[in-house]
């Protein structure tokens, strides 16, 4: 079972519908409706970290940093909560790692915003 807070591997496809690349993303639907259901949400995890600080849909992943080190990133990368997925469960690849509970807190913030919730 997929839980939220996983950072996965999943295959995202290009834009024209066409098989895509292997990409990282995060599992952010709830843990009861990735047990109940056989999709998932998730939101897509990007190396283009030009916007990070610039706008509140993005959140900052440093694998460097305390904070970052257990999501298995190899660089600097957002968490792009502007572009969120469902995906069928058996189509994870593979989980690399899992945000901190401070981080998920905030990635809760960007996915407020990208939503337009208060």
């Amino acid at each position: 079972m997929n839980q939220r807070g996983n950072v996965v591997i999943i295959e995202f496809p290009f834009v024209d519908g066409q098989r895509g690349k292997n990409r990282p993303a995060l599992v952010i639907q709830a843990d009861a409706n990735n047990q109940r259901l056989q999709n998932t949400i998730v939101s897509m995890i990007s190396g283009n970290i030009r916007l990070a600080g610039k706008v509140n849909t993005q959140i900052l992943i440093d694998p460097q940093s305390i904070a970052g080190r257990t999501s298995g990133l190899h660089g600097p990368s957002v968490v792009k909560c502007e572009n969120i997925y469902t995906v069928r469960q058996q189509d994870i690849l593979q989980v690399i790692g899992r945000l901190s509970v401070d981080l998920m807190n905030e990635v809760d913030m960007c996915l407020k915003a990208s939503l337009g919730l208060t």
